[in-house]
């Protein structure tokens, strides 16, 4: 095999211009069952159809395009398969992978049937793990408890209750015997990557694994989950837009998560706000602000923004108010990243390079920094266009051949070196390009909003209950004056662009104009 390894080469080049602009998909999933056996032999079956199919065939030639695609489409439906065999962990696993960014088209859109999969565990072995964590029976500690739970999925499923106190909650209960599955499934995802980069050398996906380790051990934690749900609360307690709902401290373990019940409706759930009155585009302008604000002022980010954990509810006073829920993957970043992410944005922005490429160095990728624009704004690095606008022809072209010559080999690394944080962010600002898209709301109030924040989290942090009034002030009015200089900067490059595209239609006109004399002129006069 190792031999077979060597003497044909691995699939060499995935769309990165789609690819590194994706979109992340949820991670809504289903409950645990004990694994099937040996999911290694669905993998080399996978392995084996890669290196059979594509041997001989001319890299990066459409033959080879068209025979990559069917392997992947192909691969696809047996790792869809393998999951819904497996459950639980592996639906989980599928979900993670089809929400990355390098992540092909086939498998995205054949895992992405994975977050439908949610099968409910019986109430006697939820309600067992109540009692058994609780220490109490049922009827003493609850007014009601539905048997059918609101919502299941891989890790836990929620049951509505009422408290003695006539308290409506929510009850996140974690499955039995969970942790030691997680064990034994982690160790074989660990093995697997470990087999593909050895018989792939230029697919290295052991850091994959890792991050999908320590993502699934945070969600079982529900104590840090109520903890990250009260710090996110004390962030935004001055926001009238964002609800986190209460923790009940005195019902809640390690395996029992107690909180208030809110009512709502997903995020992306337009039916519902069109026929309530709420403008979508402002919804999509609060989601973004919230999310901007985790990034760029607090470096606490919660890491599953997807539709199914942000509820739009009805609010007398402004009209609608985000629920946020599922606090259990939450990325605290590092204050130097935190500030670092913050220049990166401004660069991005003015289209600093030199900035941009001081940046790339500390993030670890010098190489691929050139690349952060195309990412997050959807600019080349040298693009004269218009932010928000896309690229010109020409820059599309220039680029499509630069992105030749880039493997699979160089994405690997790419993913392989940068912070974990990084991954955290580019994780969360997929997954919200993919609400604020299906809202009908343009890229560039995404990218305005993350600039406004960027600014406003590179500035010092200052207490106004402590700190003097004038100095408060004083930066607060240095941040606006910056927003406000950016902002003319932007409309100052739009001007430049708009006029750069007349002068180049009133050029195209000219020539053909002059072309259709000189031809008038030749039929004139033979």
């Amino acid at each position: 095999m190792r031999e077979l390894a060597l003497r044909s080469k691995p699939p060499t080049q995935i769309p990165i211009l789609s690819m590194l602009r994706r979109n992340l998909g949820p991670l809504f999933t289903v409950s645990v069952v004990p694994p099937a056996p040996f999911p290694q032999s669905d993998i080399s079956l996978i392995v084996l159809d890669y290196k059979y199919s594509l041997y001989g065939v001319v890299a990066n030639s459409e033959e080879y395009r068209l025979k990559l695609s069917e392997v992947h489409l192909r691969s696809a439906k047996r790792l869809l398969k393998l999951c819904q065999v497996n459950k639980g962990f592996y639906v989980k696993a599928g979900q993670f992978a089809a929400s990355l960014r390098q992540t092909p088209n086939e498998y995205s859109s054949i895992l992405s049937s994975l977050q439908d999969q949610a099968v409910p565990c019986p109430f006697k072995d939820i309600k067992d793990v109540i009692i058994s964590n609780l220490g109490s029976d049922i009827s003493t500690m609850f007014l009601s408890l539905d048997e059918q739970p609101i919502a299941a999925a891989s890790i836990a499923q929620v049951h509505r209750a009422i408290l003695k106190s006539n308290q409506e909650v929510a009850i996140k209960v974690q499955y039995p015997g969970l942790m030691q599955h997680v064990k034994i499934d982690t160790t074989v995802m660990s093995f697997l990557s470990r087999t593909i980069s050895w018989l792939f050398p230029d697919y290295r996906f052991e850091w994959l694994a890792s991050e999908f380790e320590k993502t699934i051990l945070l969600e079982l934690d529900f104590l840090q989950e109520a903890r990250n749900a009260e710090r996110t609360a004390e962030n935004f307690k001055n926001n009238n837009l964002v609800k986190i709902p209460r923790v009940y401290w005195e019902f809640t373990t390690r395996q029992v998560l107690t909180m208030e019940f809110c009512e709502g409706h997903k995020v992306d759930d337009i039916e519902f706000m069109k026929q309530s009155g709420i403008d979508p585009s402002k919804v999509a302008k609060a989601l973004v602000e919230v999310f901007a604000e985790m990034v760029f002022v607090h470096g606490f980010l919660h890491g599953d923004p997807h539709p199914g954990n942000i509820l739009v509810s009805l609010d007398n006073l402004n009209g609608f108010t985000l629920v946020l829920l599922d606090h259990g993957i939450y990325k605290q970043l590092d204050a130097e990243f935190r500030l670092h992410y913050c220049q990166l944005w401004k660069a991005m922005i003015t289209l600093d390079t030199n900035k941009i490429l001081q940046l790339g160095e500390w993030f670890g990728v010098p190489k691929y920094s050139k690349y952060f624009p195309l990412i997050f704004t959807g600019r080349s690095f040298d693009s004269t266009s218009a932010l928000g606008m896309g690229m010109s022809n020409e820059e599309r072209r220039n680029l499509k051949q630069e992105l030749k010559l880039l493997k699979m080999e160089d994405i690997s690394s790419f993913m392989e070196s940068l912070p974990s944080d990084f991954l955290a962010v580019l994780r969360t600002d997929g997954l919200l390009r993919s609400i604020t898209r299906k809202l009908g709301v343009p890229q560039r109030l995404r990218i305005l909003t993350y600039a406004k924040f960027a600014l406003h989290g590179s500035s010092p942090k200052l207490n106004p209950a402590t700190d003097p009034i004038v100095k408060v002030a004083y930066f607060r009015l240095k941040t606006s004056l910056s927003y406000l200089h950016l902002r003319l900067f932007l409309v100052g490059a739009e001007a430049l662009s708009s006029f750069q595209k007349f002068m180049n239609f009133t050029c195209s006109l000219c020539r053909r104009y002059y072309h259709a004399m000189k031809s008038m002129q030749m039929l004139s006069f033979p």
